[in-house]
């Protein structure tokens, strides 16, 4: 199969962890061919959509580690498979590329996960969906709201919209110290919609990631648990991942949504639970492929690979 990643620059590429570096090996070791473009890279032109990409070998070495060629252009119809992996933030690029790539699906290219569905699940709000497996949640733009919401539940947690690795998420505590502060700020005075949630203690086990892949759920999560004084177990604020089996009520919230998610078109989720509570619903680039697989018996890689074999078939 040739198989088209359209990725963040490779250099920037965190080796010792990446997901999508994980897929690439996968794939190559069992002998599909790669192909590396990044979204820039992805273009309308004599009315199909076409990558001007390069094939990529991934290499054994962790400094040179990846070697491209020439630059093609390809019809995305072309590939066996498209995988769209760059990262968040989603922003109004991202949103012309989903377009770009909903062009190129019309066309006949498999594109994984589907752009319609990637458009339609913001990775905070699609929670509201499944209310009764949320914590209690308020969206809104109004300092006002928000205080009121405090007053009610007394220690909550702030958060944008678009923000990724627990940037911007701020707790504030019975006390409300700088609860107007924090609004103004996070929300632009009023400007931007925030979400604020109940505070959920049990973050101290951890924020856990389960992966659904091709509707099915993944054995093992990550939890991801704030070291310190921090309130944010995310890796990139500096928390600790330690795989696990998932827990009966983890279990029960991925297994609801495994089925529903995959027939939208999302093959590849990464669910975010606190104490059993879904908090996140993350269908972007969905990572913690490496960290799963290095501390357990389950090749996370190999299970995603094989997943999409069987959905290409």
């Amino acid at each position: 199969m040739d198989l088209l990643f359209i990725a963040d620059p490779l250099e920037s590429f965190k080796i010792q962890k990446d997901s999508t570096l994980a897929m690439m090996r996968v794939a190559q070791e069992a002998g599909h061919r790669l192909w590396f473009c990044q979204s820039r890279n992805v273009l309308w032109r004599d009315d199909l959509v076409v990558a001007d990409c390069q094939s990529l070998v991934i290499k054994p070495s962790s400094t040179a580690w990846f070697e491209l060629g020439d630059i093609e252009p390809r019809a995305l119809m072309s590939f066996s498979a498209v995988l769209m992996r760059t990262d968040p933030p989603f922003d109004i690029e991202y949103l012309n590329t989903t377009w770009l790539l909903s062009a190129a699906v019309r066309q006949g290219a498999k594109v994984f996960n589907n752009p319609n569905a990637v458009r339609d699940h913001s990775e905070k709000l699609s929670i509201l969906e499944f209310p009764h497996l949320i914590p209690p949640t308020l969206v809104t733009r109004e300092l006002s709201a928000v205080e009121r919401y405090h007053q009610t539940h007394g220690d909550i947690v702030i958060k944008p919209l678009d923000g990724m690795g627990g940037m911007g998420v701020f707790r504030v505590g019975p006390d409300g110290l700088n609860l107007a502060s924090i609004v103004e700020t996070l929300g632009e005075n009023g400007a931007r919609t925030l979400m604020v949630q109940r505070f959920l203690p049990e973050i101290t086990q951890g924020d856990k990631r389960v992966l659904l892949i091709g509707g099915e759920v993944v054995p093992f999560v990550l939890a991801r648990i704030p070291q310190g004084k921090e309130i944010r177990g995310n890796l990139a604020a500096g928390g600790k991942g330690v795989a696990m089996p998932l827990t009966e009520a983890e279990t029960r919230v991925a297994e609801e949504l495994a089925p529903t998610l995959n027939r939208r078109g999302l093959f590849l989720v990464g669910l975010d639970l606190i104490g059993g509570y879904l908090t996140e619903i993350n269908v972007t680039s969905p990572t913690c492929f490496v960290e799963i697989t290095d501390q357990t018996d389950f090749n996370v890689s190999q299970f995603w690979l094989t997943s999409l074999e069987k959905a290409l078939t």
